[in-house]
C-alpha cells in the first residue's frame, strides 16, 4: 500500500508537468498514460516492489530495472531513451541526482585486465552483428555527413594516419588495436611497420588472423599486453578509444609513457571520449553510475582541459584538436540500429541482461553525444618543443587525397 500511495502521488506529479507519451502498465491490470497524446512508450511494472524504480526515476535506476528484469518495456528503441531522460529529468525535483562525483581509483594492471575483458571479450561475433566489417569500435569520420558506417570508419582511420603524416617506413605503435583495421590499413596502404597491443585475447586471435589473412604477418604484430609494460622506440603513435581506461590520476603517466616511446620528431595521436563536466561528474541523471556498473567498470572520462594539462605534464605538446562529437552521435545510431535490426540473432550470442544492457547502452551514448553530454576529441601531439619540421604549417595537408 505504502509504494501504490507513492506511485499515485508521482503519477499525479507528472501529470501536473509537462506531458510525457508514457503508459505505466501495473501488475493488477490497471494503467495510467501520463500524457494526453497516444503513448509512444509503455512500462510494465510486474510487481509492487518494482514501483521504486519509477518514484525515482535516475537513468541509473531505470537501467538497473530494466537490465534486472524489475520493469518490462515495449517501445521503439529511440522513444524509450527519450521518455527515460524526460522521467530523469523531472525526477530532479524528487531527488534524482545529476551525476556522482568522480571517484579516484587503482588502476592496477589486474584490474584493467579484468574490465577490458569485461566488455571486450563477450564474443567476436556478437560485435561483428552490428560492427562494420572491419570491425572499428570506436567514432567514425563523416566527411560528408552522407556515407555508410563502412565508408566512414575507414575515412577515420585515414584521417588519423594522415593527421600525423605515416610514411613508408614508419614504426607505428598503436596502443588498443581493437580487431586490427588500423594498423591493417597503415601497413597495407601507408606502408608502415605496426605494433598493435590489447589487453582483450578475443581481439589479439582476431586480429591476429586478419594480418595473416592480408599477407601482412612480416608488417604486424599483435600483442597481448599492457601499454605501461611496451618498450621500443616509434615514429608514431595511435591510441583510439583506449585512454577511457586508464584512469584519471595515470593520464600523466600515460601520457609520459608515449612521450618515452616516441621518437623525437615523432608524431602520436590520442582519440578519446571526454566529459563536458570540468568537475568530472559523471554523465547527467545518473547514467554514468549506470555504465561504470554494467558497461566499463573502471572507466573514466577526463574533460579536454584535463587531458591537454596532462598532456603537457607528460612531456607532450598538443599541436591540432578537433572535436567530433556529432560523429559520434551518428556512429552510436548507426550500432544502435544495427543491434535492433539484428536483436534475434544476438540474442542467441549472449544472455537477456547482457542482451539488454548494450541494447540501452548503445542508443544511451547516441542521446549522450547528441546533447552534449559527453564528446570525443581527437589530439595530435609530438615531444614537447621537439616537433619543428613534422607538419606543414598550416592544416590543409589534413585534407588532401
Amino acid at each position: 500500500m505504502f509504494w501504490e500511495k507513492k506511485f499515485h502521488q508521482w503519477v499525479a506529479q507528472m501529470r501536473g508537468e509537462a506531458p510525457v507519451p508514457l503508459r505505466v502498465s501495473l501488475w493488477n491490470g490497471r494503467q495510467f498514460d501520463l500524457g494526453q497524446a497516444s503513448a509512444k512508450v509503455t512500462i510494465r511494472v510486474p510487481a509492487a516492489s518494482s514501483l521504486v524504480y519509477l518514484l525515482n526515476p535516475t537513468l541509473e535506476n531505470l537501467g538497473r530495472a530494466y537490465v534486472e528484469g524489475k520493469l518490462e518495456v515495449e517501445g521503439r528503441l529511440q522513444a524509450i531513451i527519450e521518455v527515460a531522460n524526460v522521467l530523469a529529468e523531472k525526477g530532479r525535483s524528487t531527488g534524482s541526482r545529476l551525476g556522482a562525483l568522480f571517484k579516484p581509483r587503482s588502476h592496477t594492471r589486474g584490474q584493467d585486465r579484468s574490465a577490458i575483458e569485461y566488455h571486450y571479450d563477450v564474443s567476436n561475433d556478437f560485435y561483428r552483428s552490428f560492427l562494420d566489417p572491419a570491425m572499428v569500435y570506436s567514432c567514425a569520420y563523416f566527411e560528408h555527413g552522407t556515407e555508410t558506417l563502412a565508408t566512414a570508419q575507414q575515412k577515420k582511420i585515414d584521417h588519423i594516419l594522415t593527421k600525423i603524416k605515416v610514411r613508408p617506413g614508419d614504426h607505428l605503435l598503436d596502443i588498443g588495436c581493437g580487431w586490427g583495421a588500423l594498423v591493417i590499413r597503415a601497413a597495407a596502404c601507408f606502408g608502415a611497420y605496426c605494433t598493435g597491443i590489447t589487453l582483450s585475447k578475443n581481439q589479439q586471435a582476431l586480429a591476429t588472423e586478419r594480418v595473416a589473412a592480408a599477407g601482412l604477418s612480416d608488417r604486424i604484430h599483435i600483442q597481448l599486453l599492457d601499454y605501461r609494460d611496451i618498450e621500443g622506440r616509434f615514429d608514431r603513435i595511435t591510441s583510439v578509444g583506449m585512454f577511457e581506461h586508464v584512469g584519471l590520476k595515470n593520464l600523466p603517466l600515460y601520457f609520459r609513457k608515449i612521450a618515452s616511446l616516441l621518437s623525437d620528431d615523432g608524431l602520436a595521436m590520442n582519440h578519446g571520449i571526454t566529459t563536458t563536466n570540468t568537475d568530472h561528474s559523471t554523465a547527467r541523471y545518473g547514467a554514468g553510475e549506470f555504465i561504470e556498473n554494467y558497461v566499463f567498470p573502471h572507466g573514466e572520462l577526463p574533460h579536454i582541459g584535463t587531458v591537454l594539462a596532462a598532456m603537457q605534464d607528460g612531456g607532450l605538446e598538443a599541436l591540432d584538436v578537433e572535436n567530433l562529437r556529432r560523429h559520434y552521435a551518428r556512429t552510436c545510431a548507426m550500432w544502435a540500429e544495427n543491434f535492433e535490426n539484428h536483436d534475434t540473432h544476438l540474442r542467441t550470442l549472449v544472455d537477456e541482461r547482457r542482451y539488454r544492457i548494450w541494447r540501452i547502452y548503445l542508443a544511451g551514448c547516441a542521446h549522450a553525444f547528441q546533447h552534449d553530454w559527453i564528446s570525443l576529441n581527437q589530439v595530435v601531439c609530438g615531444k614537447a618543443g621537439r616537433h619543428a619540421d613534422a607538419l606543414p604549417w598550416s592544416r590543409a595537408y589534413m585534407y588532401q587525397s
